[in-house]
């Protein structure tokens, strides 16, 4: 090789090179895709719009990172377009079309509601179609757990349609219902205009039928409480088959959250006229489990329970109960239930 010469290598591809060159190949592959869906849905007919409604579904469900992508190319509004259709596929596909891409995506919760999907669900929550009201509620659900959605949601009118799912749905349905009103309950400075009366008795019996301590009673006695704030609510659980016992056994029985929202609700009808519901609440039975929540429960639960304790006495309420009285007839009680278990242990033992 001569003076001034230099060898030059032969060019060779690298394996990173080869991976970034796949990887772009693959994104641009996938935006086309994306795109695709978006100009399916704006300009299509019909059956193609319903189709590209359902391919997001599909992508969406293998993949929750295309949950952004999609967004962000522009298919949220067309669905939402779609909602409002005459033609029942065209609203189901385009609800689960939503749905799936506001799952678990705070920022398509948001980016939905802001385009203007609130209007058509709370029309679909007025369809005859339980599939099409409970989908609509179940996305609801789900746009009410992103906290700048609450106040929208829950000026829209769709609580009084909530409240009929929650009266004649099926048990999913109610389930999802519960828990939506529960999310909007916190958006509103008076959430007892949320709510109406006739709420009472579907969500004392679905508190029946559930355990007490679980995260399902916990909305429910929310709830619950929040309607004994008003003379109708309290009329309505006072009438309600097995209202009272049942807030009575969630005391007994419940999580540290519903013994607290179980007796603000029996303290609410206490306090309103104690003539007519003392009897009422002493016949259930309550004294045992307050008396173990002035010592077991939150420290909101525990006055709760001695002022309910206080009203449900016959001495006049000048005579208040002191804490540490209190905690000795507690224990008392405890002490007897140990020694009557043992007794009864030693006694099938024989």
């Amino acid at each position: 090789m001569g003076e001034g010469e230099r060898m030059v290598e032969p060019e060779t591809t690298s394996s990173s090179t080869i991976t970034l060159t796949t990887t772009t190949t693959t994104t641009w592959k996938q935006n086309q895709t994306l795109q695709t869906l978006s100009e399916k849905l704006t300009n299509g007919n019909l059956n193609t719009k319903i189709e590209a409604a359902r391919e997001i579904r599909r992508m969406v469900r293998k993949s929750s990172k295309t949950r952004s992508k999609l967004a962000d190319s522009g298919v949220i509004q067309p669905l939402i377009f779609m909602l409002s259709s005459s033609n029942i596929e065209a609203r189901e596909s385009s609800l689960l079309a939503l749905l799936n891409l506001a799952v678990r995506n705070e920022r398509n919760k948001v980016q939905i509601v802001t385009a203007g999907a609130v209007p058509p669900l709370v029309e679909l929550l007025k369809m005859q179609s339980n599939g099409i009201r409970e989908l609509a509620t179940a996305a609801i659900l789900t746009l009410s757990s992103a906290a700048p959605n609450k106040p929208i949601i829950a000026a829209s009118g769709a609580a009084p349609l909530l409240v009929q799912i929650l009266k004649s749905g099926s048990v999913q349905g109610k389930v999802d219902t519960v828990t939506t009103l529960h999310n909007l309950s916190y958006s509103t400075v008076n959430p007892i205009e949320l709510l109406d009366a006739s709420a009472v008795s579907p969500l004392i019996n679905l508190l029946k039928d559930c355990k007490k301590y679980s995260n399902f009673a916990e909305k429910a006695t929310s709830l619950l409480e929040i309607l004994s704030n008003s003379e109708e609510g309290r009329i309505a659980i006072s009438l309600t088959e097995g209202g009272i016992l049942t807030l009575v056994e969630t005391v007994e029985d419940g999580s540290l959250v519903s013994t607290e929202y179980a007796v603000g609700a029996l303290l609410s009808l206490c306090l309103s006229c104690r003539d007519k519901y003392r009897e009422l609440i002493l016949k259930e039975g309550a004294i045992p489990g307050l008396l173990r929540l002035t010592v077991e429960g939150t420290v909101e639960a525990q006055d709760r329970a001695r002022m309910l304790l206080d009203l449900l006495r016959d001495s006049p309420k000048e005579k208040r109960l002191d804490s540490s009285v209190l905690e000795k007839i507690v224990y008392d009680m405890a002490e007897r239930l140990d020694r009557v278990s043992v007794d009864k242990a030693a006694e099938t033992s024989k």
